[in-house]
C-alpha cells in the first residue's frame, strides 16, 4: 500500500469512527481519558525509553537545541500529560449542550446545539507530548483524530499510539478514533490537508515554514497561528519588582515555545531605573540582548537592534529591547510587529492597562502576568490542541469549545408556518 492509499484507509477508518464518537456518552469518553492516563502512569519507563531512542537519533542528526528540548519527556512533562488527561476528563462535555432556547411567536422553539467538528488531523513537530493533549481533546469533544507527529519523535509517538488505542478500546470506543500516522513520509501531510472528504479541520502545529506551507496547500479547513512574537510593556506605572520578575520569566522560563517573549518594551520614564537590572540578570542567565538606539544609550555594550529584530521569533535566549514614549507608541509597536499571539502589560495604572487590554489585537492580552500563561493547560482547559490568531471560529488556546461547532436547533409542537 502507498502513502495516498494509507491515508486515505486512515480517512475512513476516521469517519467512521466520528459517527462512534459523536454520540459517545460522556461516561465513556472520560473512562478512555483515565485508562490513558493509567496506562501511562504503568508504561512510563516504556515511553522514557522510547523517547531516548528519538532524542539520540535526533542528536546525531544534528537537530537544534530548541528542538531536543520540545522533544525531551521528562519525568515533568509526563506529569502533566497524566495531570492534563485528569483535569480534561472533569471539565464540562460541550457536545450536545443546547443554549439560547428561545419562543418564536410561531410557537417553535429556537437554540443552538454544540456539536464535534467530526475529524481533525493534527500535524506537530518535535513534542510527542502533543500527542497526548490533541487525543484527549478530540476524544472529550467527540471527534475522531488523525495525528502526525514530526519524524523526530516516531518512536514515542508510536508507544504513545498504542497507549490511546488501549485505552479507547477498554472504554468500548472505537480504536480508530485517534490513528497517529505511522510513516515518516512527507507525502502523508500533502494526502491529509487534502482529503476533505475525510478530514473536517486540519490544525498544525510547528514552525512557520510548515505552516504556512499547509496554510497554502490544504483543501480543508486550517486553525492555525504562523508566530510567536511576542511582548512584555512595562508601563511608567510598574512595579519594579513585578516588571522584572515578569519580562525575566516570559524570556527565559522557556525559550523555544510559541508563548516566550521576543521583544520587551520599557516606557522612557523607568528605563534608567529598570533597564540595568535586567540586563544584568539577563547575562546571568546567558540571554543576548538587541537594543534600540536609546537602549543602547543605556546599555551600552549590548548589540544594536535591526528592523528586523522586531520581526523575529527567535526561540532563542536572545530578545530585542525597546524603549518607547508612551503607552500610545508601545500599542502601535505591538499592533505593527507583533503575531497576535500574546502580549502583557505591567503597570499599577489599572485606566491605562484597560486600554491595553482593549487596544492590543491579539488572542491573549494580559495585566500584570507573563506570557508564559498563554497555554490550554494553565487556562484552565485540561490541555489545548492548539493556539489561533485567527477571528472566525476559535481564537487563543484552542481547547474542547474550539474543537466544536454550533447548529440550529428547533422545538416545536406540530407548529407548521403559515
Amino acid at each position: 500500500m502507498d502513502v495516498i492509499e494509507y491515508m486515505q484507509t486512515l480517512g475512513q477508518n476516521a469517519r467512521q469512527a466520528s459517527r462512534a464518537m459523536a454520540r459517545a456518552s460522556t461516561q465513556d469518553k472520560n473512562k478512555a481519558l483515565l485508562a490513558i492516563a493509567d496506562a501511562i502512569t504503568t508504561q512510563r519507563d516504556a515511553i522514557k525509553a522510547a523517547n531516548q531512542r528519538d532524542m539520540q537519533r535526533g542528536r546525531d542528526n544534528g537537530l537544534e537545541a530548541a528542538l531536543l528540548d520540545r522533544l525531551e519527556l521528562t519525568d515533568e512533562r509526563i506529569d502533566t500529560m497524566i495531570e492534563g488527561l485528569h483535569q480534561v476528563a472533569t471539565l464540562a462535555d460541550p457536545v450536545g449542550e443546547i443554549t439560547d432556547l428561545k419562543y418564536r411567536p410561531s410557537g417553535i422553539q429556537v437554540g443552538k446545539m454544540r456539536v464535534p467538528l467530526g475529524v481533525i488531523g493534527i500535524i506537530y513537530e518535535s513534542r510527542p507530548n502533543v500527542t497526548i493533549e490533541a487525543a484527549s481533546l478530540c476524544l472529550k469533544s467527540g471527534n475522531a483524530a488523525i495525528l502526525r507527529g514530526g519524524s523526530e519523535a516516531i518512536e514515542a509517538n508510536r508507544t504513545l499510539a498504542a497507549i490511546i488505542s488501549a485505552g479507547l478500546e477498554e472504554a468500548g470506543l472505537p480504536a480508530s478514533a485517534v490513528q497517529v500516522v505511522e510513516t515518516t513520509d512527507r507525502a502523508a501531510v500533502g494526502a491529509l490537508i487534502t482529503m476533505p472528504e475525510y478530514v473536517d479541520v486540519i490544525v498544525p502545529r510547528g514552525g512557520k515554514g510548515l505552516i504556512e506551507r499547509i496554510s497554502r496547500d490544504a483543501k480543508v479547513i486550517v486553525i492555525k497561528h504562523l508566530d510567536g512574537i511576542c511582548h512584555v510593556y512595562i508601563d511608567e506605572f510598574a512595579d519594579k519588582t513585578k516588571a522584572i520578575n515578569i519580562a525575566i520569566n516570559a524570556k527565559t522560563h522557556r525559550y523555544g515555545t510559541c508563548n516566550t517573549m521576543e521583544t520587551l518594551l520599557v516606557h522612557q520614564a523607568v528605563a534608567a531605573d529598570i533597564l540595568p537590572e535586567l540586563a544584568e540578570a539577563y547575562e546571568a542567565l546567558g540571554v543576548e540582548l538587541r537594543g534600540c538606539e536609546r537602549t543602547r544609550e543605556l546599555l551600552t555594550d549590548i548589540n544594536a537592534a535591526t528592523e528586523e529584530d522586531w520581526h523575529t521569533e527567535y526561540l532563542a535566549p536572545v530578545l530585542a529591547v525597546k524603549i518607547v514614549d508612551d503607552m500610545d507608541s508601545a500599542i502601535d509597536h505591538i499592533n505593527h510587529y507583533g503575531s497576535h499571539h500574546t502580549d502583557t502589560i505591567v503597570s499599577e495604572n489599572y485606566t491605562l492597562a484597560r486600554r491595553f487590554l482593549t487596544e492590543v489585537d491579539s488572542s491573549s492580552v494580559m495585566v500584570n502576568a507573563s506570557t508564559r500563561f498563554a497555554d490550554g493547560f494553565e487556562y484552565g482547559l485540561g490541555a489545548e490542541i492548539g493556539i489561533s490568531t485567527d477571528k472566525i471560529h476559535a481564537r487563543g488556546p484552542v481547547g474542547l469549545d474550539g474543537l466544536t461547532s454550533q447548529k440550529y436547533v428547533v422545538l416545536g409542537n406540530g407548529e407548521v408556518r403559515k
